[in-house]
């Protein structure tokens, strides 16, 4: 029997069809409509503040259905919409639509996906989905891992293994304060910065990190790699793991993976890839060669809310052996009741990770990986690649850009204003604060959204593409902005400044 405090959460049958009904319907006009909306709003902060109003929290409910049409309106026009086909700013794909319906409905089982016993099918999914995304990027079918909320979590998983795999055999009981040997880890100057994190949050400090620069192809040096491993053996250190990275954020640029396992093998080092953005590239047939070495690797981060178009949140660690996981997080405190039978093992992911409670995020993954299978992601792929070939092609073809680099899906460039390109060396310091300025005006303008980076010393604009909705017609489009935008930008710093 239901009691009168439940009625006000509950929603009758016939009213719960009709805020539904209403809902997909306004979705799905949203989604094909995209392309005429702006990219992202020009709403300060302010605004959106006052659009919302400051009342308090209310005192009596309101009628379900005038909630979710004012969250619907705010969302639809006052959000960055990362689904536009000229949103190619940050690392944030296009999400599949089947991929939001799969989430209401993991919403509205909402299995608890820590313990078998609490989401049996939803923890078979998972591993299912896990199989097929160590398989996608070519790792061993014995490796295994989980699902968490971004590349962060998933980078972090692994280093916190590899701190207890390599580190001190008493490392869980004693922590590191009694090591006496300085633990190091290495990584390119590109790496995200995920990594300096990790070495603060889990106890090696800042200074445990070895920046190890890059060669000229964009790829950590390992020939400095190895060296500077070696310095700190002679100095009483104790190496601990190597990071390559499968695409960094910045350029897209992979590392030579098959040289980095060659070494972390050499020195018994734990090998880890962070392929949060880039991993999925090594299914395409003609790039396999570009990952050569993956398979060699002790852990593997992957985001398939990245280039697998998965909605948000979607990470992916993969590790060569799982029961490396399970040394590392498992625990079994008297409260809890999740055993295995031994005559049926069944897995409980609150041991292969930092979480108890865990969402089902694999749904989401686990209906797009059938509704495109394998070749039709290879086809998404290739497309982007191809789209952000044809924006680097455009950008050295025009006469004001400077193409700068490309790799996978990720395209460099900046805006040299004619008056600039007789000696671009001797005007660096102004283009690169024309080109900060360009940026920041794209990004409020609302037609498109490109991102930064700053690669060789040339503050750039960024186009990351894994958006399955851009076209050529768009890239076009896109670079018709930047020039536009550019000569403006330009025009108005000289005015403020005078000169170069």
């Amino acid at each position: 029997m239901t009691s009168e405090s439940s009625k006000g959460i509950q929603i009758p049958p016939g009213e719960f069809k009709k805020i539904g009904y209403e809902l997909i319907d306004q979705i799905a006009l949203f989604l094909d409509t995209i392309a005429q909306r702006p990219v992202t709003t020009e709403k300060s902060s302010i605004e959106l503040m006052d659009l919302l109003g400051d009342d308090p929290l209310p005192e009596l409910g309101r009628p379900p259905g005038e909630i979710l049409s004012k969250a619907t309106e705010l969302l639809f026009n006052y959000s960055l919409l990362n689904g536009h086909p000229k949103f190619s700013g940050y690392i944030t794909s296009s999400p599949a639509p089947l991929g939001a319906l799969a989430d209401l409905l993991a919403s509205a089982v909402n299995p608890n996906v820590g313990a078998y016993s609490l989401s049996p099918v939803a923890t078979e999914i998972e591993k299912q989905t896990v199989r097929w995304l160590a398989a996608f990027v070519g790792l061993p079918a014995t490796c295994g891992g989980l699902l968490v909320s971004g590349g962060n979590m998933a980078n972090f998983t692994a280093f916190i293994t590899a701190r207890t795999i390599k580190g001190p055999p008493e490392i869980k009981e004693e922590g590191i304060s009694n090591e006496s040997m300085k633990l190091t880890v290495y990584c390119p100057v590109s790496t995200h910065s995920w990594i300096e994190k990790a070495a603060v949050l889990f106890g090696l400090g800042a200074r445990s990190v070895r920046w190890i620069a890059l060669n000229k192809a964009g790829q950590m040096d390992n020939r400095l790699l190895e060296q500077k491993i070696n310095e700190d053996l002679s100095n009483g250190c104790r190496p601990l793991m190597v990071i390559g990275n499968a695409g960094d954020v910045s350029t897209g640029a992979v590392d030579d993976l098959e040289g980095v396992a060659a070494i972390c093998k050499k020195y018994m080092l734990w090998f880890h890839v962070d392929g949060a953005y880039g991993a999925p590239a090594a299914a395409v047939p003609e790039l396999k060669h570009l990952f050569d070495g993956i398979e060699k690797a002790d852990s593997v981060a992957m985001d398939p809310h990245k280039w697998l178009y998965s909605p948000l949140e979607a990470g992916c660690v993969l590790v060569k052996d799982p029961h490396h996981l399970l040394t590392t997080f498992s625990s079994h405190p008297v409260y809890y009741n999740f055993n295995n039978d031994s005559n049926n093992p069944t897995l409980n992911y609150y041991e292969y990770g930092f979480q108890n409670s865990r969402g089902f995020r694999a749904l989401k993954i686990w209906t797009v990986l059938q509704q495109m299978g394998k070749a039709g992601y290879i086809g998404l792929i290739n497309e982007n690649i191809a789209l952000s070939r044809l924006l680097f092609q455009l950008a050295e073809a025009h006469s004001e850009l400077e193409a700068v680099t490309q790799n996978l899906s990720i395209t460099t460039f900046r805006f040299v204003p004619e008056a600039c390109q007789a000696d671009p060396v001797g005007h660096e310091l102004y283009l690169n604060k024309l080109n900060e300025a360009l940026v920041n005006q794209l990004q409020a303008g609302g037609e498109v959204f490109l991102s930064n980076a700053v690669v060789m010393g040339k503050y750039c604009l960024r186009s990351c593409l894994v958006n399955f909705r851009t076209s050529k017609k768009d890239i076009h489009e896109i670079v018709d902005v930047v020039i536009r935008e550019g000569r403006n930008v330009h025009q108005n710093l000289i005015s403020k400044q005078g000169n170069y």
